[in-house]
């Protein structure tokens, strides 16, 4: 299984497909899929039977997972697509955005 480089509530751009270009902020990420949700990005429309939840039932438009190769972390400096460097000081891992240099936390 791949190492994932993406956490939830990260900053991400969107390098690859329809929503090339976008950036939001991960929602939830599914590791055994290698998927991560991205808000505002890969919405879809599904539809809905009545429910309590949704009353009215019809169309609902939500995010779908988008494969995790093709996201990328935003730098905190700069706000470019940056890759990621793991240092570690005995048990505290932290990671370091390539491009800055700056911790992403």
């Amino acid at each position: 299984m791949n190492k994932i480089h993406i956490r939830k509530d990260d900053r991400v751009i969107v390098l690859a497909g329809n929503d090339k270009g976008k950036t939001g902020k991960v929602l939830k990420v599914i590791v055994k899929e290698n998927r991560a949700i991205v808000e505002g990005v890969h919405i879809v429309t599904k539809s809905a039977k009545p429910s309590a939840k949704h009353p009215q039932g019809g169309f609902i438009k939500q995010e779908a997972p988008i494969h995790i190769s093709n996201l990328s972390l935003i730098d905190p400096k700069s706000g470019k697509p940056t890759r990621i460097a793991i240092k570690r000081e005995g048990k505290n891992v932290t990671r370091i955005a390539k491009k800055s240099g700056e911790e992403i936390k």
